[in-house]
């Protein structure tokens, strides 16, 4: 494939966003069932380096990137385009921590469900998670099984504050008038060198560490009309993400390979799209609600059950979660959006 698509929606982004979700709560079924990943395939394949829930993330980020960067250029304005992120991520989150704070954690916890309420915890939860914060990521009388990550109520948001940051990132580039493929080439740039050197520049913390996901996604979305997505060079990032593996490097080359074939793979026109939003677009949903579920499933099996059990029921209870999410929350809140005045030539679901 060369070039870019030039029909509207013609895209696999939905099915890789589910693919990613999926990833992610399968990963931490191992997590939740054993209390370790180390049987995970992809850190045994990978020599301990990655899981496949991060790639899933990482995958996330790029198309987040490619896709944001376009709502921005879409956008007349930054209170348009910040609105139409804030729909996006807050309503669903929100009621997400509801159904975590009172509903799941009053049926887990060991405590009078009077002595519960009354406790400031629950309300904190919600109250700093929706402002992004993980500080509370724990409740009262909540154990749902006991290993290292039995107290944790959903190991997932952590991402979402660097994902708001980088909104907030493209557009103060877009107001400054720095939103180009040479700002775009250098956040990546960035971003690869906190992985490769994450002690020095440890000041970034983690939103420099997701850095380059989502940079390489700006850069692609800015070189789409270019022949970047190329089968010979989709044959090369098959290649590096492979060499990268054996180099130790799999993480730090990430970027530059398997976020780049997800891309490939969602804009390649030979390629026929798949109907994965059939049902609504889930893959948020099952983001968030994955692993509350998944904890859920291993609480009601007594704390004891094996992981594929975890992941086809956190699959299953998230997935009617997810839907729910969808059309009760979720998409009425993104009707609410602003729409642009005209159509612009290439859209690719950037909303």
């Amino acid at each position: 494939m060369s070039g870019a698509p030039t029909v509207s929606r013609a895209n696999n982004f939905d099915a890789l966003r589910l693919v990613a979700a999926i990833s992610v709560i399968f990963s931490h079924s191992f997590l939740i069932a054993q209390g370790t990943q180390d049987h995970e395939p992809l850190i045994w394949l990978t020599g301990r380096q990655a899981i496949l829930g991060l790639a899933g993330v990482f995958v996330f980020f790029a198309i987040s990137g490619y896709l944001v960067t376009q709502s921005w250029e879409n956008s007349a304005s930054a209170p348009r385009y910040l609105l139409k992120r804030c729909l996006r991520i807050f309503p669903g989150l929100v009621v997400a921590l509801i159904v975590s704070a009172f509903v799941l954690a009053p049926l887990v916890t060991k405590l009078p469900l009077i002595q519960y309420l009354a406790q400031p915890e629950p309300y904190h939860y919600v109250i700093d998670n929706a402002a992004l914060s993980v500080r509370v990521h724990e409740l009262p009388g909540v154990l749902f099984v006991d290993n290292p990550v039995g107290l944790e109520i959903n190991g997932s948001l952590w991402t979402l504050r660097y994902e708001f940051m980088m909104y907030l990132l493209v557009m103060a580039l877009g107001l400054t008038q720095l939103l180009n493929i040479w700002a775009c080439l250098a956040l990546l740039a960035l971003g690869m060198a906190c992985v490769q050197f994450p002690t020095t520049l440890g000041v970034l913390g983690g939103w420099g560490w997701m850095l380059s996901f989502f940079a390489v996604g700006m850069v692609l979305y800015k070189l789409r009309k270019t022949r970047i997505f190329d089968f010979r060079i989709a044959l090369a990032a098959l290649a590096l993400l492979a060499a990268s593996i054996f180099a130790g490097g799999f993480i730090l080359l990430f970027s530059l390979t398997g976020c780049y074939l997800a891309l490939w793979l969602a804009l390649n026109p030979r390629i026929p799209p798949l109907r994965a939003a059939r049902w609504g677009d889930l893959s948020y949903g099952l983001y968030i609600y994955g692993w509350p579920a998944e904890q859920f499933v291993i609480w009601l099996k007594g704390g004891h059950a094996p992981w594929w059990q975890v992941f086809g029921g956190g699959l299953a209870i998230a997935g009617a979660l997810a839907f729910a999410s969808w059309h009760l929350i979720e998409g009425p809140a993104l009707r609410l959006k602003p729409r642009p005045r005209s159509a612009p030539a290439l859209v690719v679901s950037a909303d």
